[in-house]
Order: C-alpha cells, then structure tokens, then sequence
C-alpha cells in the first residue's frame, strides 16, 4: 500500500511539481494549500510535509500542532529561509528540514529516511554497512551524507548481480558472462577495473572495501 504524504504548499508551481514527482515516486499525496486545512487531512497520514511561508497559518505553527497532536507521524520543513535561527526553529519539533531549492531526488531520499526512522517504509531496503539500497529502485543511498550513489552501465549490472546474490561467493567467470554476454577469457582485467570504479563510489575507503569482498583466486561476493 503507498504510503501517505500529507503536503502543504501554498505555490502552486511548486506544488504541482513536487506533489507530481512524488506521486511518480508510488506515494499518495494530499496537497492542501494552507495550513488551516492541513489539520483536517491528518488522520492516517505518514508524513507530513510542510512548507514555512503559508497563508493564515504559518508552517512552523502547523507544524508544531500536527507534532503535538501526532507525535509519531514525521514532519518535514521545506523553506527558502536559509538563516540558522530558521533552521533552529523548525527543528525544535520537526524531523527533518529542507531547504529551496532542493532537487526531487533528495527530497525522495529524505522522504524514505524519514518512513524508515518512524517504521513506516514499505519499501524492500537492504542494509550494506553504510549503505541503504532500495530493490524495489534499484537505488543506493549513502546513509553518512543521505547522497544517492549513482552507478552506470556495468557497474550496476555487476553490483545487483552480486545483491541478487547476497552472501555468495560469485566466480570472475559467472559474473563477466552474466553482465557482458560472453566468456570469460583467464587474465583479462575489465572485470577487476569495473569491480574498482565501483568501489571508488560505494566504500568508505575504496582500498579496505567492506561492501564488496574480494575472494582471493576465486571472485567477489556482498556479505550482509
């Protein structure tokens, strides 16, 4: 079931933006366009996202009663207002605050942040040590920083051919005829250069890898 995302904004530029690419995300949003009525579309939500500059009510009032109310639903700020008092209010009583302008694909990663902190994701995730992956996505969030990894080409092939086989000892054989099609010829090297692009954007330090074990002699596994 999609979970559901309560968002107030008042913009209407930018909330058709973001309430369509969340929805695109497989979240079902309510999109209300004051905080006044925000207090009538609560019950059963799983998040609430809000912006701060709104007509009647202001965000971080709504904010604060929608947390007072439903103290176990996340609450998220978005605000073009920069200054650290800003910041310092909303967190005060919200779980999370962004700032505009923000690219959706954070928004989205902070979304999930949130539904997982909060017990709510409905999302199949597997945690690799500091390293979030969303199945369901194909997606790699860095949990140091809450940056999306991207991987292209090969690279991902390889990583969720190795994530298809979670806790198995791959050889340098099965790996290169399941991601390149062909036979794998004994001393050529594409494998292991790939295997080190890869590390260079997963691990915390490409030279001690700790997601992608390296089976000396034989060939690579991701042990959770």
């Amino acid at each position: 079931m999609a979970k559901k995302i309560l968002y107030i904004e008042d913009d209407l530029e930018i909330g058709t933006w973001v309430s369509a690419c969340l929805t695109e995300c497989g979240y079902d949003i309510t999109w209300v366009k004051s905080g006044d009525e925000a207090i009538n579309y609560a019950e059963q939500i799983d998040l609430v996202i809000s912006d701060v500059m709104l007509p009647g009510l202001d965000g971080f009032t709504v904010g604060q009663r929608l947390k007072m109310k439903f103290p176990e639903t996340p609450v998220m700020m978005l605000s073009a207002r920069t200054a650290v008092e800003d910041k310092l209010q909303g967190l005060s009583f919200a779980d999370d605050y962004v700032t505009k302008p923000f690219h959706i694909d954070e928004l989205h990663a902070r979304v999930e942040v949130l539904l997982r902190r909060f017990g709510k994701s409905s999302q199949q995730m597997i945690k690799l040590h500091h390293l979030d992956v969303f199945i369901n996505e194909s997606r790699i969030i860095n949990t140091c920083n809450n940056d999306e990894i991207i991987l292209t080409g090969k690279q991902h092939k390889i990583f969720f051919y190795l994530l298809d086989n979670l806790n198995q000892i791959l050889t340098k054989e099965q790996i290169f005829e399941a991601v390149w099609g062909e036979q794998y010829i004994e001393g050529d090297k594409t494998l292991m250069v790939h295997i080190r692009y890869i590390r260079e954007k997963i691990e915390q330090n490409p030279s001690e890898p700790v997601v992608i074990e390296t089976i000396r002699g034989i060939g690579y596994r991701i042990k959770q």
